[in-house]
Parts: C-alpha cells; structure tokens; sequence
C-alpha cells in the first residue's frame, strides 16, 4: 500500500511540475494558445549565416524558423541551404537547431525549373522535417506542385511578392488553388500587400481556410513599393485587426517575422515587434 501511496504522490509532482512548465511558456509565449507558431524568416538576417541567423531568433525569444535558399550554413560550413546540402551538411544544421531549440518549419521562397527538380526540393523538405514550402510556381508547374504535395503530404503556400508578380493578389492565387491538392493554399505577405495598396485584412478574409502561412511586417507607409519597416504596431498595418482576423479563422501555423531593413542591426528591431504582438496576444 505504501508503495502505492509514494507511486501517487510522485505522478502528482510530474503533473504539478509539467502544469508549471506549460503555464510559464504560455506566459512567455502566448500565440501558442492560439495554435500560432512565431518565428522569423531567415532571410531577416540574410548578411548573416544560418547559424548566427538561429542565435539571433534565439535572442529574440523565437522558436521556429524559415529557412530561405542560398544563405550560407556556417559554424565551419561553407555550404548553403536547400536541397544540395551533403549528408553532413544536412547533419549540421540539424544539429545547430536541437541546440538552439528551435524548429525549421518552413522553407522559401523557392522555385524550381522543372518536375526533377521541384521533386528534390520536396525530398530535402521530407529529410528535413519541413512543414512548409513558400512557392511561386509557374502555371505549368502548378500541378506539378500539386502532385508532390500529396505524395510527400507537405503544404506548399503560394507567396505573393508585390504588384506586379505573379500571386500579388488574392483572386490570382485562389484561381491557382482551384481543384489542386489540399495541401496548397497561401503564404500571405502582408507588407507586400499594403505596398500592392491592398488592404490586408480584406486579402485575408478573400483567402479564409487557405492560409497556410504568414510573412509578417509593419511598414511606414501603405500604397508606396518604397516602404520600409518599421517595429510591429507603429506603422501602416492594422495589427489589432489582423490579429483578430486571424482569430476568426482559427488560423493555426507559423508567422515568420521578415524585417528587411536595418540589415546589419535589425535583431533589436525584431525583439521589439515579438514584444508589441505578445502584448497585444495577451
């Protein structure tokens, strides 16, 4: 009986102290009640390697990255992202992310010339654990996408750069989803659709149920293809209402923050968008 009695008492401390844990991460990171993955898009510190890349959003309070082809591995690697990194540079960046804690969900934008090749991209997303690709795909290669993405079932969201490329409004991409794969939807760029002059949160409702990820930023003017960023909540972008939109949809990935500008020293300008959107998730 006695043994009972301590087998008992110690699952109740497990369950006390995992409680414990999970309130405090919640506290640190609250989007993840709302099933959000905060991260950044890599190419925020694309003057940087991989590595010191993941040291930055490891400061900023970050847990999960996009990765974007061509930027340099480092840590002793000269070898760049994407789907011709060797075994070993496979096992580094693996690696450099397990001691970081931080996850490699997603992985654009890419492209490819032709079937061979859009396959090699889906193979290094499968090895490498990669959730999503952020594409832009010609529209001889849309069902070439389509196909993968069921055979491999990874998501693959169509990414819309400003005016006037491919996918710079809703109607284009909704088009190129109809009767493809349930696993490609949309990579919403919502700085790219204020520079578009379009509002983003009537992109996003055109786009309900087909959100599958979401680049993020704040700009200091709407309608100008010259704006810049600036931190989260001070700008152009209707944050609350993006938020709550968001909410709407029960929107549940990865929200990369893409701050392209003050290359060289943005990591504080991240860390302070991080803090102005936790604050409001709050």
């Amino acid at each position: 009986m006695r043994r009972i009695y301590l087998f008992a008492f110690f699952v109740a401390i497990g369950i006390l102290t995992l409680s414990c844990a999970t309130n405090k991460s919640l506290q640190r990171s609250p989007e993840e009640r709302l099933g959000w993955k905060l991260g950044a898009q890599a190419y925020t510190f694309r003057l940087f390697s991989f590595a010191q890349a993941l040291d930055k959003l490891d400061s900023c309070d970050l847990r999960y990255v996009e990765a974007f082809p061509g930027q340099t591995i480092g840590a002793g690697s000269t070898e760049t992202m994407g789907y011709q990194l060797s075994v070993e540079g496979r096992a580094l960046v693996k690696r450099l992310l397990k001691d970081k804690g931080i996850t490699l969900h997603a992985f654009g934008v890419v492209g490819a010339k032709d079937a061979e090749e859009w396959e090699k991209v889906f193979v290094f997303a499968k090895d490498m654990g990669i959730k999503v690709l952020n594409v832009e795909p010609s529209d001889a290669h849309l069902d070439i996408v389509s196909g993968l993405c069921d055979k491999y079932k990874i998501k693959a969201a169509l990414h819309n750069h400003p005016d006037p490329s491919k996918y710079w409004k809703p109607e284009v991409v909704l088009d190129a989803l109809k009767g493809r794969s349930k696993f490609m939807g949309a990579a919403a760029d919502v700085g790219h659709w204020m520079r578009s002059g379009l509002d983003p949160i009537t992109c996003l409702k055109q786009l309900d149920g087909h959100v599958f990820h979401l680049h993020f930023k704040d700009l200091n003017e709407f309608g100008d293809k010259k704006a810049h960023d600036v931190h989260w909540g001070t700008g152009k972008l209707p944050l609350q209402g993006i938020i709550d939109e968001l909410k709407r949809q029960k929107f549940a990935g990865m929200i990369s923050a893409e701050y392209e500008y003050n290359w060289a020293n943005s990591k504080d300008d991240v860390r302070q968008s991080v803090i102005n959107f936790r604050k409001l998730i709050k």
